[in-house]
């Protein structure tokens, strides 16, 4: 008898020490849908659900080794960035991976959530690392998933409809990425469109503007489960298709935690158990 084995996510991120977002909300999602988690720290955040107020970021020499001594040893099936602080952590990045796996075409898939500015402002990539991220890691992979923002700033152009978002998508294509997943959370409307970029075409996902407010952790949560779909052998649509079914039920059932923006439940489908 066969064991079946769980896909490998390597997570390379910041942490969140209020537990909603960061490596701590990538854990979460990618356990929950029965992956093996495995980190390389980027940075040490304080945070909490009012945001980021400041971090220590991890020396790129033991970034580099994390993600080394971890592939490796174990492997991975899918590789997902977060925040990635500098230029230099980006190369340091970079030189990891191309060091130890193949990762373009047919390779190992890279997903990289273009993670720039927190929710209270703070910058969580300087100005180099962003042009670094760019160059050297865009070409690598095989999604990006900036939001509207996100977008704009990489491209230069006002991503404010979703016709905006496909030309952003192409834009950002022409950078590398064989895939852009632009998502459409940040624009008004009471219906969310994201839109999706790739060799095959353009498509859309749309779904309704859920009213529970408790959101903070969602980019982090979508990027790792479609990681967590792609390691397991998903198309990058079907994977994104089920990475936003999952962020929907977690939305729904956000937790009211905190006096700021309240996290998303990745547990959703665990009833919590009542002390008697």
């Amino acid at each position: 008898m066969s064991l079946l084995l769980p896909p490998r996510i390597l997570i390379i991120a910041g942490s969140d020490s209020g537990g909603g977002a960061g490596i701590q909300a990538d854990i979460k999602t990618v356990t929950a849908l029965g992956g093996y988690a495995m980190t390389a720290i980027t940075a040490v955040t304080v945070q909490d659900t009012k945001g980021v107020h400041g971090f220590h970021a991890v020396p790129p020499d033991i970034l580099a080794a994390q993600i080394r001594v971890t592939l490796c040893d174990i492997g991975a099936d899918a590789i997902k960035t977060g925040m990635l602080v500098s230029a230099a952590h980006v190369n340091a990045i970079a030189d990891a991976l191309l060091s130890t796996l193949p990762l373009r075409e047919g390779g190992i898939p890279l997903i990289i959530d273009t993670v720039m500015i927190a929710k209270g402002g703070t910058a969580l990539l300087d100005a180099a690392g962003v042009e670094a991220m760019k160059l050297r890691l865009f070409p690598l992979a095989a999604l990006i998933t900036p939001n509207a923002p996100e977008a704009s700033a990489l491209t230069g152009i006002a991503v404010d409809t979703p016709e905006d978002a496909i030309r952003a998508a192409n834009l950002l294509r022409e950078s590398g990425a064989r895939a852009v997943l632009v998502k459409g959370g940040h624009l008004s409307g009471d219906t969310v469109t994201d839109v999706l970029v790739d060799d095959t075409g353009i498509y859309r996902f749309t779904g309704p503007r859920l009213g529970n407010p408790a959101t903070h952790g969602t980019g982090c949560t979508l990027a790792s489960a479609i990681a967590t779909h792609l390691g397991r052998g998903l198309s990058v649509r079907d994977a994104v298709e089920h990475g936003r079914a999952f962020v929907q039920e977690a939305i729904r059932a956000g937790l009211p935690f905190g006096h700021g923006v309240g996290p998303v439940n990745h547990l959703f489908g665990i009833a919590p158990q009542r002390i008697s």
